[in-house]
C-alpha cells in the first residue's frame, strides 16, 4: 500500500502475498547501524542430535511473519513506529560442516550487530547457535538468561562434539558469558538416560522450573520469580519452541507432550516488559516436521512478541 501523503510504499501495509517475505515484511538491510532491532537468520543444524530440518527454519518464519500486522491487540503497541527494525537476513556460513567455525562465525555476525548499536532478535536454527550469540553479548561481562524449553540445554559433548544444541548454556557458563546465578529456565520436562544436565543447572545456581512447578505456579507466579532471578542486569530470552507442548509446535526437532501452551507462552512474554532486555531469539523450528506451517506462525507470531518488548526498551 501506498501512502496517500507521502506516496512511500509500505509493505507492511500491503497484501500480504506480495513482496519479498522479509520478517515482518521489514526493509531488509546488510547494514546493522540502520536498524535499532535486527532481526537475523541462523539457517544452521549441524548441532541437532535426532531429527534434523531447522536449518529450514528461518525461511519459513519469514513466510509465515508475512500474517502479522503492526499493533499489539493487548497494548495498542506499534513496535515499528517507536524504532527502526530491519530484516538483516542470514548469516552466511563458509564452512556448515565444521561446527566449530560455524560458531566463531555467528559470534562474529552478532558482535557486528552489536558495535552498531542494534539489539538482536535470532530465527533459528537448533539452539547451538545461541552459544556464539551469548558469547557475543558477554564479551564485557556475563548476562543474565530467561530460558524457555522443555530441556535445560547444559549437557556436555555428545558424540564427540560440544558445539551441539543440548549444550549451548553449558559452554556460556564454563566461558563466563553467562550468569547461572541470573538464569531461570522455565518448562523443562522429558525424561532423560543420565541426570548431568539437570544436575549442572541446579548445581551451578540456575532456577530451573519443571513443567509440574509451572502449572502449579500459574504464569503469573512464574513471570514474578523469572523477574526476581534477573534483576536488572542485561538479560537474554530464548524460547525453544520445543518449550512449547507439541500440540501447538510439532515441526520440531526433540518434541516433549505436556507442555506450555501458546497463550501462556504470549503472556509469560507479555510478562517481562521493563527488564533490561539485550536481545533474544527463537529457536529449534523445523519446518519439514509440521506440514502445516503452524509452528512457523507460532515462531512468528513469539518474535512480534519479543519485538515489542525490545522496541519498549529501546523507544
Amino acid at each position: 500500500m501506498t501512502d496517500s501523503n507521502s506516496g512511500v510504499f509500505d509493505p507492511q501495509r500491503a497484501l500480504r502475498f506480495t513482496e519479498i517475505p522479509t520478517f515482518m515484511r521489514c526493509g531488509l538491510t546488510r547494514n546493522p547501524a540502520e536498524a535499532d532491532i535486527a532481526l537475523i537468520g541462523v539457517p544452521y543444524d549441524g548441532g541437532v542430535t535426532n531429527r534434523p530440518g531447522a536449518r529450514h527454519g528461518p525461511r519459513e518464519i519469514r513466510n509465515a511473519s508475512s500474517l502479522m500486522r503492526t499493533i499489539h491487540h493487548v497494548t495498542r503497541f506499534n513496535p515499528f513506529e517507536a524504532c527502526r527494525v530491519a530484516d538483516l537476513g542470514d548469516v552466511r556460513l563458509s564452512s556448515m560442516y565444521d561446527p566449530a567455525i560455524v560458531a566463531e562465525e555467528i559470534e562474529a555476525f552478532f558482535r557486528a550487530v552489536l558495535d552498531a548499536g542494534a539489539v538482536p532478535l535470532a530465527a533459528g536454527g537448533d539452539h547451538s547457535i545461541t552459544y556464539p550469540i551469548l558469547k557475543a553479548l558477554g564479551r564485557t561481562g556475563p548476562v543474565g538468561l530467561i530460558h524457555i524449553d522443555a530441556h535445560t540445554d547444559t549437557w556436555g559433548p555428545f558424540q564427540g562434539c560440544k558445539f551441539h544444541h543440548g549444550a549451548p548454556f553449558r559452554l556460556a557458563v564454563e566461558n563466563g558469558v553467562l550468569d547461572p546465578k541470573r538464569t531461570v529456565q522455565i518448562g523443562i520436562r522429558g525424561g532423560q538416560n543420565i541426570t548431568d544436565g539437570w544436575d549442572f543447572s541446579e548445581q551451578s545456581g540456575m532456577r530451573v522450573i519443571f513443567m509440574e512447578e509451572f502449572t502449579r505456579l500459574g504464569v503469573d507466579a512464574v513471570i514474578t520469580e523469572a523477574r526476581r532471578v534477573v534483576g536488572s542486569g542485561p538479560t537474554y530470552i530464548s524460547f525453544d519452541v520445543d518449550g512449547l507442548d507439541p500440540v501447538y509446535a510439532p515441526g520440531t526437532g526433540t518434541p516433549e507432550i505436556g507442555g506450555i501452551t501458546t497463550i501462556e507462552a504470549q503472556a509469560l512474554l507479555r510478562g517481562l516488559g521493563g527488564l533490561n532486555l539485550v536481545g533474544a531469539d527463537v529457536v529449534e523450528v523445523s519446518p519439514p516436521f509440521d506440514p502445516t506451517g503452524n509452528t512457523a506462525l507460532v515462531a512468528a507470531t513469539l518474535m512480534f512478541e519479543l519485538i515489542c518488548l525490545l522496541a519498549a526498551k529501546t523507544d
